[in-house]
């Protein structure tokens, strides 16, 4: 399998860093050089990673990074002081090169990369929702995303195409949502939503994390 091929390149406050390099400025974000996924140079990305640091209260919050490939906005909220961030993604691949690069980061204690769907979290309860993902996986998965996140909360959407953004506002809305913030890219669109008007019945994130391995087996 090739490996991603990359320099260090800034986004926002962070250096997007590839394993074995370092980098004077910025807030390190390492990823490692193996498998197929992005390492963040996509618009949707680079969005995501731009509003995090406005987020209000992410230092000691709880995260969730719905869909998280390489787990680079994991590790970004982690970098910015989330206290506990759960990345979850229903590919086994791409959760095992999320722990990988949790590893590189010496974030083991704060991240917890978890292979599965958003149903294995019912229990669970978030500060902070990031879902870099496509228009109708999120509007099938809205109710659930909106019922996680704790009222005052905040989601991160993105990977919208522009001709389905008003669909996907609607649907949060609905639920109880308010729009904080939207940007507009090329493609895409990235909305800041404030969870207001459903309440999440549990503030415990434990019982539904399994931690994958750092390594695949072989």
């Amino acid at each position: 399998m090739k490996g991603r091929i990359f320099r260090s390149f800034p986004i926002g406050p962070f250096t997007i860093i590839p394993e074995g390099e370092t980098a004077a400025t910025g807030i390190p974000v390492i990823l490692g050089r193996k498998g197929a996924f992005g390492s963040g140079e996509h618009e949707t990305t680079i969005a995501c990673l731009e509003e995090l640091p406005r987020v209000a209260g992410i230092s000691g919050a709880t995260v969730l990074d719905l869909g998280s490939g390489t787990g680079i906005l994991a590790i970004a909220a982690a970098r910015l002081g989330a206290a506990c961030t759960v990345a979850l993604d229903n590919d086994f691949q791409a959760a095992v090169s999320c722990a990988e690069n949790v590893s590189l980061n010496d974030l083991e204690g704060r991240i917890v990369s978890i292979c599965g769907e958003l149903a294995c979290l019912a229990a669970s309860s978030f500060d902070l929702v990031l879902a870099n993902s496509y228009a109708d996986l999120l509007l099938v998965l809205a109710p659930d995303m909106v019922a996680i996140t704790r009222p005052g909360g905040t989601l991160i959407l993105s990977g919208i195409p522009i001709q389905e953004k008003f669909e996907v506002q609607l649907a949060f809305q609905r639920r109880g949502c308010i729009l904080r913030d939207s940007r507009i890219g090329e493609e895409y669109v990235t909305f800041v939503m404030e969870q207001q008007g459903m309440k999440s019945e549990s503030n415990n994130i434990t019982p539904a994390v399994a931690q994958l391995p750092a390594t695949p087996q072989q």
